[in-house]
């Protein structure tokens, strides 16, 4: 038996003596090859390198996973685990060298407006651009829609995000968290099938980080989109995500996959909370098998 499921024995077993829930853990053996079961966005056997100029670096090691129309899926890992490299090859930016994408059973060989990225920075608004103009940039860009149409597809996200009333505003006059409010709202507008988000709230403060991952969720509940979430946060994680994938560090191989489901913002420091970010601190930081 691997370390990592001798652990979630040994966390079973003692669970059980205290009669207490576990959530649904899965050792790489059952998650390496998910089953074909309708998943709207398949990763195979997913192996991606990069260059440096010294060497050939692998940044992900066979990895698998299935995400579901209308899901939540986490990707969590450590600094480096190739998280953040998974995520653009899921968007057509980074070609396996082995393995295979495929969205809604068709293959992704590059780029397309069926998969939009939030990132992390701020500064990926055009500062020119008002934030109407942002929103509306890439309906126009891909030919997706007309001017007017795009407009108003574009004051309708912000309504939802709540930023109507700063539609003729520039990025320089907003904060970081309502930056990240356009940006989200910038990749609705496109209708994708997969919202992908690489640590979008990474470089907020505390209490905007909380409130942005709320308002996500309360997004998600209105218009119930397939994401697909980067963080190396734990907590993070279980409050997001509806399952997390543990990836191993470098390179990043499934380690295990938690299914999240009970939890969310408000099982922030309940005791079931806190238990289950230790054991995934545990099955994170593990030595790998040999």
């Amino acid at each position: 038996m691997s370390s990592a499921g001798a652990l979630i024995g040994t966390l079973r077993a003692s669970h059980a003596r205290r009669g207490a829930a576990l959530p649904d853990l899965h050792t790489p053996a059952a998650v390496s090859a998910p089953a074909a079961t309708g998943a709207l966005l398949q990763v195979r056997d997913l192996s991606l390198e990069y260059r440096t100029p010294q060497r050939v670096v692998r940044a992900t090691h066979r990895v698998s996973f299935d995400v579901h129309e209308a899901e939540r899926f986490v990707l969590l890992g450590p600094s480096g685990c190739g998280k953040s490299t998974l995520l653009k090859s899921v968007a057509g930016f980074v070609e396996p060298v082995q393995g295979q994408v495929t969205l809604a059973g068709r293959p992704v060989r590059g780029p397309g407006p069926d998969r939009i990225v939030v990132f992390q920075e701020f500064d990926q608004l055009p500062p020119w651009k008002t934030v109407r103009q942002n929103v509306m940039f890439p309906l126009l860009a891909s030919r997706t829609l007309g001017r007017a149409q795009a407009e108003r597809r574009a004051m309708h996200w912000l309504e939802r995000v709540g930023l109507a009333a700063f539609a003729d505003a520039h990025p320089h006059e907003l904060s970081g968290g309502m930056k990240q409010r356009v940006a989200i709202a910038r990749a609705l507008a496109m209708q994708p099938r997969v919202l992908l988000m690489d640590e979008p709230f990474a470089a907020l403060d505390a209490l905007t980080r909380r409130k942005m991952q709320e308002e996500l969720l309360a997004l998600w509940e209105e218009v119930r989109f397939t994401l697909l979430f980067v963080t190396h946060s734990i907590e993070e994680a279980l409050v997001v995500g509806h399952r997390v994938a543990l990836l191993s560090p470098h390179p990043g191989r499934m380690r295990a996959e938690i299914n999240a489901h009970d939890f969310g913002i408000a099982s922030q420091g309940g005791e079931a909370f806190q238990a289950a970010a230790q054991r995934i601190h545990h099955l994170l930081f593990e030595t790998a098998p040999s």
